[in-house]
């Protein structure tokens, strides 16, 4: 049931432009309609519960009163004894009744317990090495013979026998179409994923050689769908390093150009971000992911289609500012538009999982068919990748 509703209120506006009112009043109803007899069942229980203690007290006190009669009359116990019987039988059975009812509601929170105990003993798959490296010396990358599965026993290679070599500082494009697995590609650099087969390097060393966080401290992902956080714009930043001082933060929002929008806001840097950063655009929320990932001063920095939502000016501002003022860090650069990753040092081409091509934008164009079509239709006035082919997961 709580799931249908924060469905809802987060998707309303589709829910409305859909006309799927009546429908999403359906499904609640029957939710909070199972909700309602999963309730009633358990309050049966305790119904029945009561009565039955209750005659189960009173028939005891009859028996003992009965047969303390008989034993008083006969001289073989006096009433203060009686009395005392009484008593004590009271207390006994009250605590028996009171015992019967944490046996009720022990039988109700038992799902519940289920649940948080199977989320608290969930193991991970990724686990640290016993003797973990934790500097990682450049931003160079190797791919060597990768292949990828997301489940072990599938026979579906997401990647497939994956060769790149990818040099500290450099600036990589990545363009393919939807499903031609970009961004499982990319997720294998900050071993979010391990691979199925061969291995990833990162500044010379084996990913699985490292720790965990010091790795992932290094390799800054601004994501294909943005999260900013309830809180102002400082605190936002300050996610990609919590000691960072202001003017560092207002440094990475000049090179992402948020700072444009920024300076407009009636507080400034102190603006409260509304959950989900309902209050600012979807433009505005990808420059200040870029911004909260470069205060993180990574060696590695990976764009998912993070300035999709921002127009092809600021979009070329952004990657002239990477080029200028962090000409040290690896970027890649995931884009459907030719022109986000045409300036790019090399480009790499995916299709069904597998690299089609990788050089610089004027070899690609003369040797790589895929690029050549995608280049020319985006240039003549229409389409982008996926209206010419190429296989994202």
């Amino acid at each position: 049931m709580n799931a249908s509703v924060q469905e809802n209120v987060s998707a309303i506006r589709v829910v409305k432009a859909y006309v799927r009112e009546d429908y999403e009043k359906d499904r609640f109803k029957k939710a909070s309609k199972g909700l309602y007899d999963m309730f009633v069942k358990a309050e049966n229980i305790l119904t029945l519960n009561a009565p039955l203690m209750q005659l189960t007290v009173y028939s005891c006190i009859l028996g003992i009163s009965w047969l303390g009669a008989k034993m008083i009359v006969g001289g073989s116990l006096t009433t203060g004894e009686m009395m005392s019987l009484l008593a004590y039988c009271m207390n006994i059975l009250m605590s028996l009744m009171m015992l019967s009812m944490i046996f009720v509601m022990v039988t109700m929170s038992t799902a519940s317990a289920r649940r948080i105990a199977e989320v608290l003993e969930e193991k991970s798959d990724l686990h640290n090495p016993e003797n973990p490296v934790h500097e990682v010396a450049d931003g160079s990358i190797r791919f060597e013979n990768v292949d990828f599965t997301y489940k072990k026993d599938s026979e579906h290679r997401v990647l497939k026998n994956v060769n790149l070599d990818i040099h500290s500082g450099e600036t990589i494009g990545i363009i393919g179409g939807t499903g031609s697995a970009k961004t499982s590609l990319v997720n294998l650099i900050s071993r979010l994923y391990d691979v199925s087969a061969g291995r990833v390097l990162v500044g010379g060393r084996d990913v699985r050689e490292y720790d965990l966080d010091s790795l992932r401290n290094q390799v800054s992902v601004v994501l294909q769908k943005n999260v900013l956080f309830s809180g102002t714009i400082y605190e936002n930043l300050r996610w990609g390093d919590e000691h960072a001082t202001d003017e560092e933060c207002r440094r990475a929002c000049r090179l992402a150009c948020a700072d444009e929008f920024i300076d407009k806001m009636p507080d400034g840097y102190n603006t409260y971000i509304e959950q989900g950063g309902s209050n600012v655009s979807g433009g505005q929320k990808q420059r200040l992911c870029i911004a909260r990932a470069l205060l993180k001063k990574p060696k590695i920095l990976i764009l998912d289609d993070s300035t999709s939502a921002v127009d092809t000016a600021t979009d070329a501002k952004i990657r002239r500012a990477f080029a200028e003022e962090i000409p040290d860090t690896t970027k890649i650069i995931i884009a459907q538009r030719v022109a986000s990753v045409a300036q790019a040092d090399r480009i790499i081409v995916m299709d069904d999982g597998q690299v089609n091509g990788f050089g610089t934008h004027e070899e690609l164009l003369e040797t790589n068919e895929i690029y050549r079509e995608v280049y020319q239709s985006q240039t003549s006035g229409g389409g982008d990748f996926d209206e010419n082919g190429g296989g994202d997961q």
